[in-house]
């Protein structure tokens, strides 16, 4: 049976859409209108209570969050494709770390950045410039510890790619494009390094190609 992700041109989703892409997995998309509220329609309210993406449709089974959705399919399909889970419970412990630094370190202030920088240019309303600099700040601070920990590693749970490294993917693209930020990468020797390698992957460019916003 073929998987169904939810609205894979939203740059949560693309979490999950690399992941599958990484692994190898057959799978169907369905667009979500978020501009249009169709997150907010019954049909899709009945799949996701709280009407946010991405949505993975699997059979009878349904999962939302996009690093849920990750380690689902890491899992599922371990035995296909690359280990994005690490090979030994040591190095699970720190894949699982390093996506919690990312979901509660990271993203807060880059989506902060996302939100007043890309899309409230695009929603007509107002950049909030106190906001901007905050988040930049702390953005910056986060890359510190970032740049310490990838000076040991190639990749940020140990000497191998994971779904740590991928989770960064679709909101670090957003900085180094449409925020105009790359500097926070950039400007870090080890942390500018690891992106380069993460975003030259096949699986990404093939996600950012097929699955790009007119942003």
């Amino acid at each position: 049976m073929v998987l169904t992700i939810y609205a894979p041109l939203f740059a949560s989703s693309k979490r999950a859409v690399v992941t599958l892409v990484e692994k190898g997995v057959s799978f169907e998309t369905v667009n979500v209108d978020l501009m249009k509220g169709e997150q907010r329609k019954p049909e899709y309210l009945a799949i996701q209570p709280f009407g946010k993406i991405p949505v993975l449709v699997d059979g009878d089974y349904k999962i939302f969050e996009s690093r849920a959705i990750m380690r689902y399919i890491a899992e599922k399909y371990r035995s296909q494709g690359p280990d994005l889970l690490g090979k030994t419970i040591e190095e699970r412990g720190q894949v699982e770390q390093w996506l919690d630094v990312e979901a509660t370190s990271y993203h807060p202030p880059l989506l902060a950045l996302t939100l007043n920088i890309v899309f409230a240019p695009l929603m007509g309303f107002p950049a909030d410039e106190k906001v901007i600099k905050e988040s930049e700040e702390k953005l910056g601070e986060v890359l510190d510890v970032y740049e310490a920990q990838l000076s040991k590693n190639e990749y940020l749970a140990g000497d191998f790619v994971s779904l740590a490294d991928l989770a960064h993917l679709p909101f670090t693209e957003y900085l180094v494009g449409p925020i105009g930020k790359a500097h926070l990468i950039k400007d870090r020797k080890h942390v500018s390094a690891w992106w380069d390698k993460i975003s030259s992957r096949a699986a990404w460019k093939e996600v950012s190609a097929k699955y790009s916003l007119p942003v």
